[in-house]
């Protein structure tokens, strides 16, 4: 009764969201849905994911971690879908791109963590099919998506990922952009979002399974109050929850009624977040609120 309740609750507080010019239509939502909610609080900014690796990992691949059943995929974007070189200010980057390339209403950039490179997140099988449903929801909402390389989490890694974001912002000035960070790719999230450049360019941070940055705080991004979203499994061994969640707090308290968002994965590890975050509703509701 008590999931009912959250959930219907949660529900409410999505819709209720100001609406946006930019909306993702529905894909696939009753199966990336989330399977139950044990906490809500914040006014819905804060919710505790019911998350179960038996039925969330092995009921849902074919071969865990590896393949997902086939009915959580589908793979038109492969017919949008390029391998490009992007000329930067600091250097050649190699970055894998889904849908328009041409006039994006909304552009979503994915930065992988340590040993990951561009292909992971345009993986259809991996995690559970989400990145697949990531792609389509771009293909399919006249979006785009790309996964870019880059040489380091520090200086210059972040100046080619500022270099990226500035190139495909110079064709779709229109188009609200988003960076999703895994991992250790939340140090670059954290650097463009202090980047002042960068920062005029973003729309919004999301930040899997990441660590925190209280330069953050006074930042570009966070005087122009880009939401950032947090989703975080409660058995991370890399980085601690306790701190995620105390940062999230930290950026509530240091601004009335910032857009910030966190969703604990109860029992989650540290690759659960880019499982089961649920794109379209984090998406959706960073549009609602984008600056």
């Amino acid at each position: 009764m008590l999931k009912s309740i959250l959930f219907a609750a949660f529900a409410l507080l999505c819709l209720a969201a100001p609406a946006s010019a930019v909306q993702l239509d529905p894909y696939k939502d009753d199966l990336f849905a989330y399977p139950g909610f044990l906490k809500s609080a914040d006014g819905g900014d804060y919710v505790v994911v019911d998350y179960n690796e038996l039925r969330d990992i092995n009921g849902r691949d074919t071969v865990p971690e590896r393949r997902v059943k086939p009915n959580y995929v589908s793979l038109q974007p492969k017919r949008s879908q390029k391998d490009l070189v992007v000329t930067t200010d600091s250097g050649s980057v190699k970055v894998m791109a889904v849908g328009n390339l041409d006039s994006p209403a909304i552009i979503t950039i994915y930065l992988h963590g340590q040993g990951g490179n561009r292909q992971q997140g345009m993986n259809d099988f991996t995690f559970g099919g989400n990145f697949n449903r990531l792609k389509n929801l771009m293909d399919r909402n006249n979006g785009l998506y790309l996964t870019p390389d880059f040489t380091d989490f520090g200086e210059k890694g972040a100046a080619q990922v500022a270099g990226l974001i500035a190139h495909f912002k110079a064709q779709s000035p229109q188009a609200k952009l988003f960076v999703a960070c895994g991992s250790m790719g939340g140090m670059l999230c954290w650097r463009l979002a202090d980047d002042p450049k960068a920062a005029k360019d973003i729309s919004g941070l999301l930040i899997l399974g990441s660590l925190w940055d209280d330069h953050f705080i006074g930042s570009a991004s966070f005087k122009r109050r880009i939401p950032v979203f947090f989703g975080h499994g409660s058995r991370d061994p890399v980085f601690a929850i306790d701190k995620q969640e105390a940062f999230y707090q930290q950026i509530r308290a240091s601004a009335k009624g910032y857009p910030v968002r966190f969703t604990r994965f109860e029992s989650g590890n540290h690759g659960t977040p880019i499982r089961m975050t649920d794109w379209r509703g984090a998406l959706n509701w960073m549009l609602s609120v984008a600056p």
